[in-house]
């Protein structure tokens, strides 16, 4: 009888673990297009990309959410402080022109400038290793 009840209970940890980590990554990912349609716009979306066109004016702030890898073009200067799950918060300005790379991020944004943020992220999904 002990053997079954430890059994069970480790059956009933990996299911609650189990259910714990798909709950926390669901929150994780996030899609900020849902989240946030007065700040995002999708302008394509494919098999292999998704772009997205940003806006924030001074003071919006943006909640928790996820973005995959990309390339990220900044169409105007801006400030952004982004706060993050499990890491420091970080404030950034960028200048009109700069093109990045962005890994995969789950972050919530705050226009902290002067000057609205206008930028296109390109999501890569589905693209090979």
């Amino acid at each position: 009888m002990a053997r079954y009840l430890d059994v069970a209970f480790g059956i009933l940890l990996g299911v609650v673990g189990t259910g714990a980590i798909v709950a926390v990554h669901a929150a994780s990912t996030v899609d900020p297009v849902q989240l946030s349609p007065q700040y995002y716009k999708v302008r394509l979306d494919n098999a292999r990309v998704r772009v997205l066109e940003f806006r924030s004016k001074p003071g919006d702030k943006e909640p928790m959410h996820s973005h995959p890898e990309g390339v990220v073009f900044a169409l105007a200067d801006a400030t952004y402080r982004n706060t993050y799950p499990n890491a420091p918060a970080t404030t950034r300005s960028v200048a009109q022109g700069d093109v990045e790379w962005s890994d995969a991020v789950t972050h919530a944004g705050e226009n902290v400038g002067n000057t609205e943020g206008h930028y296109y992220r390109v999501e890569l999904k589905n693209c090979p290793k």
